[in-house]
């Protein structure tokens, strides 16, 4: 037995923790994250408000509704929930990096330290994916997408969406399109755990193109665009995951695995 097998033994050693502690741990973490999650609502409700929120998620549809035309409310208690509701969402998003951080620093002591290494750098690509995909829907998709519900609607008929189900809708999109970009951590992760060797990732990107359409059919609304706006980044994203992934190997590999890698 090797002596760098004998360190990564005894990375762990002292660590394990009674049952208690355990709890109270997972209590301070989840007090934490609820305390940076009310100073995000309490940044955003003083700028832009809730308001300023509605606004903004109304950008696309409104641009492709008649001048002065406005959503509509429908439910009485809608006008006060309906910004609520946003502004936690978006006070969930604006804190993801420090919820994700307290969710890594919980397991963080029983993880050796070449896994540490990897946690955090997938916590910030992690995020960062999170909000380019938001962003894409928010620029992008719900653009193009009402601009052709815009185009197949028929002239009788005055498009005047609801503001609950407006938001219900696009926050969907916004989940959607958030967790289809975490495809390359995915990935990464699939491979530095050793569960699918990089030349088997190769080789299923036939599936996975055909399994993104299905996704993206079954999360989005059915029309063209939105669907292929998710299929297509997915795809691209995959072949950015594969890259990624044996770039992270090379670098968060065990000792062992350096070892071997240098072999000639």
């Amino acid at each position: 037995m090797t002596d760098s097998h004998h360190k990564e033994e005894d990375e762990l050693a002292g660590t394990e923790q009674p049952f208690v502690q355990h709890l109270m741990e997972l209590r301070d973490r989840l007090l934490y994250s609820l305390a940076g999650l009310a100073v995000c609502m309490a940044l955003l409700a003083f700028w832009p408000s809730p308001s300023g929120l509605i606004d903004l998620i109304a950008l696309p549809i409104r641009a492709h509704m008649p001048p002065g035309a406005k959503l509509i409310a429908v439910g009485v208690f809608s006008p006060f929930f309906v910004p609520l509701k946003v502004l936690m969402m978006a006070g969930v998003l604006l804190a993801l990096p420090w919820l994700m951080y307290q969710a890594w620093a919980f397991v963080a002591p029983g993880l050796y330290g070449h896994e540490k290494r990897l946690v955090l750098p997938l916590i910030f690509f992690g995020s960062l994916l999170a909000y380019t995909g938001i962003a894409f829907v928010q620029f992008f998709v719900l653009d193009k997408m009402f601009a052709f519900i815009q185009a197949v609607t028929p002239s009788s008929v005055a498009a005047t969406p609801d503001i609950a189900s407006y938001v219900e809708a696009i926050l969907g999109l916004y989940l959607a399109f958030g967790v289809a970009f975490q495809v390359p951590i995915v990935v990464v992760l699939l491979a530095r755990m050793n569960m699918v060797s990089i030349d088997k990732l190769k080789d299923f990107r036939g599936y996975f193109i055909v399994l993104s359409f299905v996704i993206a059919a079954v999360l989005t609304p059915p029309d063209v665009v939105s669907q292929l706006a998710l299929a297509v980044p997915m795809c691209l994203l995959y072949e950015v995951g594969i890259w990624a992934a044996q770039l992270f190997i090379k670098h968060t590999g065990t000792p062992e695995d350096q070892e071997q890698a240098a072999k000639p």
